[in-house]
This record gives structure tokens, C-alpha cells and sequence, in this order.
């Protein structure tokens, strides 16, 4: 484990609040994008990490430091997104429809350089390839997004998902199939 995490952790478990503020500054923005990735609003992401960085720090005296500090907060980060999206699964479903291409992502290059329409191209796709994404099951979204979005190891993974990494290995694979197969369909 980082040994600066360490030592903050362990002037946290002594009552020093400041240093687990410091945690909190570290890491919040990475897992906030990871999150955001997840539930898809911005509101639910701020407050699933908010509610990750609760969790940890009234669950402080129970890490090991068998891993990283931000691999443990990251599998509560994960864990409680998901929680969110299976409660609110039927509700997100009906509001991410969108089928009249309101509300879609904002050009994602918007310079004067690249060629009329590109950027709105690109945010088209980007929001085909996201609601695709929505309608994947909680466990397929989760290893498409930490393996293809976020780069994370198949160790990493298995151990936030508290899985085998075959298991990760084929729920990555049966998530690329149903993907392809999503955008495949939505072409048609």
C-alpha cells in the first residue's frame, strides 16, 4: 500500500479528520468519472461517492491493507453504483429512452478546426454507444467500463467485483458480444 495512504489512514483512525479530507481530495475526482461512467448522472454519481467516502471512513478500522486504499474504495464505490442502478433500473431505463435526441452529450470537440458536423457525429455515436450500454445487465456495464473505459487489470477487477477472473474474463466477453449486438440491432 501507498505508504502516504497509510499514514493517513492511520492519523484518520486516530480522530484526525483532516487526513482523511486529504484522502477524500485525492481520490474523489477519479472515482467520480468511474462512477459518472456507471450511473450516467451527475447528481447520483456525486452522491454515490459521497456515500462511498461515508462508508469508508465508518468502515476505516475494518481495512487490512491487504490492497490499495483506492482498490478497497473503489469496490465500494462500484458496488453501491450498481445497489443504484438496480433500485432505480425500471426508472432509468424509460428516462435515458430519449427517442426524440434531446438532452444528448454536448459536441465533444468543438474548435473551429475539425469539419462541420464531426463533432455532432461523434456525440451521436457516443450516445448510441451509451444507450446501448444502458440496457446491458449491471454486471456486463460494470466490466465493459472498468476493462474498456477505464483500463483496469483483470486482477483489479476480480478483486473489486469480489469475482474469480475467469469470471470477469467471460462477463467481459458475453458484454462485448451483447454490446455488438445492441448497435448491430439500433443500426437496423
Amino acid at each position: 500500500m501507498n505508504a502516504d495512504d497509510q499514514r493517513l489512514i492511520a492519523a484518520s483512525l486516530q480522530g484526525d479528520t483532516s487526513a482523511f479530507g486529504q484522502l477524500v481530495r485525492r481520490y474523489q475526482e477519479r472515482l467520480y468519472h468511474t462512477v459518472y461512467r456507471l450511473v450516467e448522472n451527475a447528481d447520483d454519481a456525486q452522491d454515490v461517492v459521497q456515500e462511498a467516502f461515508l462508508h469508508a471512513y465508518q468502515s476505516l478500522e475494518s481495512f487490512k491493507g491487504d490492497a490499495q486504499f483506492f482498490t478497497w474504495l473503489y469496490r465500494i464505490a462500484v458496488n453501491t453504483a450498481i445497489s443504484l442502478k438496480r433500485k432505480n433500473r425500471v426508472v432509468l431505463s424509460i428516462d435515458t429512452a430519449n427517442r426524440n435526441g434531446e438532452g444528448g452529450a454536448d459536441p465533444l470537440d468543438p474548435s473551429e478546426e475539425t469539419r462541420p458536423g464531426h463533432a455532432l457525429e461523434m456525440a451521436e455515436e457516443e450516445r448510441r454507444i451509451q444507450h446501448a450500454l444502458n440496457r446491458l445487465s449491471p454486471e456486463h456495464r460494470t466490466v465493459l467500463i472498468m476493462k474498456d473505459m477505464e483500463g483496469q487489470k483483470y486482477e483489479v477487477m476480480a478483486e473489486v467485483l469480489q469475482v474469480p477472473i475467469g469470471t470477469i474474463r467471460s462477463r467481459l466477453h458475453r458484454a462485448r458480444l451483447e454490446l455488438r449486438a445492441l448497435l448491430e440491432q439500433d443500426e437496423a
